[in-house]
């Protein structure tokens, strides 16, 4: 009798299971959609930890050549979004149904889960307000000086080191960014620029490297939230989160028993503020969304700048009228400047600088596809209708790559950004900040990092290849990891100018 129950109960399961395999696998089928067939355990996620989301979105884009294609995140259905014109309704005109994105850290790990960047409404608008008026220009020019200071610490390292082919270029320059970032977010001084090596920039080492286990936790967050919980996964690395949150305390402490000013002089001000401000207005802001808040402009600020500084430099040294063509603008610059520094507006104007770093991110966007999830039954088109809590994936990257859009798009050409012709570039075919009222909030002061320390490195410098070494478009990227940076060591060669 017990074993006629078990074959029962293993024949009722071994049904419900193929039924609804087969129901999942005509999902897309009945939608009329393009798809890619799915494997039946991890759905269309069989690249992970194989190649990097980018890549995959890049082949995916080409391989369709479709308005959108039908994919499965393990059992779940999910949209990739190939057109500008319905990444635009999804970004900006229908944003109030796309509101929310579909990553989660879960309630395990609340300094994943709250910051601005994985959180959803209500807490990301209330945040998002709050926290804008920290990137305007006028508080951006008044780390004109540390941007100065830390770019001619980073020309002085590379100058004072024997053997310049050495230097991996992702480590390099994210010494510089965890500097600025550091001092900018916290008015911490730091010396990873010159050294490699400070308290902070622990913890942004362990922010950017990736093991199985991180890269188990990663794909979970961004693909099949629900497991966070459960596995107890987390965005950042346990360890160095409790490290980040002893500094944070410290620092914070430090500058109560200071005078301070109305005037916010960096972000800690604006969160110590923010904290103080819901307390009077009776509206607790708990300690753990302040620290979510300083842990991700942390992991922003460096990692993204740090990783377009390395692909910028070493696209330029195998483009040399590249190179040439942007040490003449920069070098007419400095000497048309009265005390010889680089003003923060003044760079911002160089059209072949800007070119050159739009350029740098059309090719290697740091995360080239934006994940909304849909808030209710929402009408893609005239033929397809998806329901609510349905994953969508706007491909930015694999526009990116659209030859119709960018001609030889594998081809380093900043030509494309010069103002004469960035005028005829469709819309919404080039994301790298994304787009809409979830766009990078750190724009422009990722813009205005990767600006100076291009802008030092190439006036003092001639950057060449060094032998052996893989062509740009032989890269290998980050396997583990979902962000687009380099997944193995870049190196080039330093010639001193002068």
């Amino acid at each position: 009798m017990f074993a006629y129950l078990v074959g029962v109960i293993l024949v009722s399961l071994s049904s419900w299971v193929y039924l609804r395999w087969q129901n999942l696998n005509q999902f897309w089928v009945k939608r009329g959609v393009a798809y890619l067939p799915p494997h039946p355990i991890m759905g269309s996620l069989t690249f992970l930890q194989k190649k990097n989301p980018a890549t995959w979105m890049i082949e995916m884009y080409q391989q369709f050549k479709t308005p959108y294609i039908g994919i499965w995140l393990f059992w779940r259905p999910a949209l990739i979004i190939n057109s500008p014109e319905i990444a635009k309704n999804i970004l900006v005109k229908d944003f109030p149904s796309f509101r929310d994105r579909f990553l989660s850290s879960g309630s395990s790990d609340p300094i994943g889960s709250l910051n601005l960047f994985t959180s959803n409404d209500p807490l990301w608008s209330s945040m998002r307000r709050r926290l804008t008026s920290t990137f305007t220009a006028s508080k951006l020019r008044n780390f004109q000086p540390l941007l100065n200071s830390k770019s001619q610490q980073l020309i002085h390292r590379i100058k004072n080191t024997e053997d310049k082919t050495k230097f991996n270029l992702r480590y390099l320059f994210t010494d510089f960014t965890t500097d600025i970032s550091a001092t900018t977010s916290f008015g911490v001084e730091t010396n990873s620029t010159l050294t490699g090596e400070d308290p902070m920039r622990t913890i942004t080492t362990a922010f950017m490297e990736f093991d199985f286990f991180r890269g188990l936790s990663w794909t979970s967050i961004f693909f099949f939230p629900s497991l966070v919980d459960i596995f107890r996964f987390s965005f950042f690395p346990k360890w160095a989160t409790q490290y980040f949150e002893k500094i944070f305390k410290i620092v914070c402490q430090q500058r109560l028993q200071e005078n301070r000013s109305n005037e916010s002089r960096d972000f800690l001000d604006v969160l110590m503020k923010l904290k103080e401000e819901s307390a009077k207005n009776n509206e607790e802001i708990p300690d753990d969304i302040i620290l979510a808040q300083a842990a991700i402009f942390l992991f922003g600020g460096f990692e993204t700048s740090g990783s377009a500084l390395s692909f910028a430099t070493y696209e330029l040294a195998y483009n040399q009228e590249v190179q040439d063509r942007l040490y003449g603008e920069l070098k007419q610059a400095k000497d048309e400047s009265p005390d010889g520094q680089f003003d923060m507006t003044k760079l911002s104007e160089l059209t072949y600088l800007n070119a050159v770093f739009k350029e740098t991110l059309r090719k290697y966007t740091p995360m080239g596809w934006l994940d909304r999830i849909a808030q209710e039954d929402y009408k893609i088109d005239e033929k397809v209708t998806i329901p609510a809590g349905t994953p969508i994936y706007v491909n930015a990257i694999g526009m990116h790559y659209d030859e119709d859009y960018y001609p030889e798009p594998e081809r380093f050409n900043p030509d494309r950004f010069r103002p004469e012709n960035e005028a005829e570039i469709k819309p919404f075919t080039y994301l790298p900040f994304g787009e809409g009222p979830r766009s990078c909030i750190g724009k422009r002061f990722g813009q205005t990092t990767v600006r100076y320390g291009l802008a030092y490195l190439i006036l003092n410098f001639k950057i060449v290849p060094v032998p052996g070494a893989p062509i740009p478009n032989n890269v290998e990227f980050e396997k583990r990891g979902l962000s687009l940076v380099p997944g193995q060591p870049l190196h080039v060669d330093f010639l001193p100018r002068n």
